[in-house]
């Protein structure tokens, strides 16, 4: 008998952004799988996708997700197979999800033949994750484990809310714009230091734009803190959408940092260092504001990095140094960094 694999599950996010080329993706706030101490998902290198246990589902939706867990209803799937993730931004089988048999073994509950899965059948051989599990669960941790969940609910995910505090208005609405459109509330003003501390108290961050003095900003964040709360403060950047919704996404970052893929990022003119936990695609580009104060993106670095610290040679990549500043957003999936060249 395979030994006993310790079973929880633990607050993770799939950072959401907007893109250089414009698009978006989907914020989402999940539960992952632990086992042994260590994130399901991390095992799956290269793979953007959340568990079915996601903040923003319905009550009944998430419950009958927990259930099947519980092998209280019958799999989704053919052959006894459960979906463990699946895509982000849709619930379809087609763009692919790991699946696995989970069953009764006696007492215990087994979880095997780990596989991507894209239509009814999976080939086991082809695409089976042959390197995990399978796992052998004592019954009563992991139901106990699981049936928290229909009590209390998903735990309550922090506020998705951000306070943009500044005088172009033109700048501060496209970033709301875009930051509502992966599901970040966003409220613009030009004065909070008067505002209710129950209202401050509903904001996860405050955004400055570089119009706002630092004594303006100096008061905002004292008001904060007399209302007791714990938004994280964004210092002014120069005003590229793309770059602030990045930064502002690392801000309201849930995953504990022992469980973040991107460990960390800076950046000198010449060359970029990124460090990595564990094998991921990252995807790295640099933003600068030119003469005529338009927005050139560069695009740095599209490749999979195994564990460790990387350098990432610029060679003259980003151009002359921008107004506001130049900049560096490493990306990848489930998470976000900004390193300010430089800085």
């Amino acid at each position: 008998m395979a030994e006993y694999a310790t079973f929880g599950l633990a607050p993770a996010t799939r950072a959401g952004g907007v893109l250089p080329d414009g698009g978006y993706q989907a914020h989402r706030d999940f539960l992952d799988f632990i086992v042994d101490g260590r994130a399901l998902l991390a095992r799956l290198a290269d793979l953007d996708a959340v568990s079915p246990l996601a903040a923003d589902l319905g009550p009944s939706i998430f419950t009958a997700h927990v259930r099947r867990l519980l092998l209280d209803a019958e799999p989704p799937l053919a052959d006894g197979r459960y979906v463990l993730y699946g895509c982000p931004e849709c619930e379809g089988l087609a763009c692919g999800a790991v699946t696995a048999v989970i069953e009764r073994d006696g007492p215990d509950i087994v979880w095997r033949d780990f596989a991507w899965q894209t239509d009814e059948t999976p080939d086991l051989a082809r695409d089976g994750y042959h390197g995990v599990g399978p796992f052998r669960f004592r019954a009563g941790e992991y139901r106990a484990t699981l049936e928290r969940l229909l009590a209390d609910g998903i735990p309550e995910t922090a506020a998705r809310r951000v306070l943009l505090v500044g005088g172009r208005v033109a700048v501060l609405a496209r970033l709301a714009a875009a930051l509502r459109s992966i599901g970040v509330g966003a409220e613009i003003t030009r004065d909070a230091a008067g505002a209710a501390g129950e209202e401050l108290r509903t904001y996860a961050a405050v955004a400055f734009d570089p119009t706002v003095g630092e004594d303006e900003r100096a008061a905002v964040r004292a008001a904060f803190a007399a209302a007791g709360s714990d938004a994280v403060v964004v210092e002014p950047l120069a005003p590229i959408v793309p770059l602030l919704v990045a930064r502002i996404e690392e801000a309201l970052q849930r995953t504990p940092d022992d469980r973040r893929p991107l460990t960390a990022l800076t950046a000198t003119t010449a060359e970029a260092h990124v460090e990595v936990s564990a094998a991921c695609r990252v995807r790295l580009t640099g933003y600068r504001l030119d003469r005529l104060h338009r927005v050139r993106a560069h695009d740095l670095l599209d490749a999979r990095l195994e564990p460790g610290r990387h350098t990432v040679p610029l060679d003259g990549r980003l151009g002359k140094r921008g107004r506001g500043g130049t900049f560096v957003v490493a990306r990848t999936f489930g998470d976000v960094r900004v390193a300010r060249v430089g800085g």
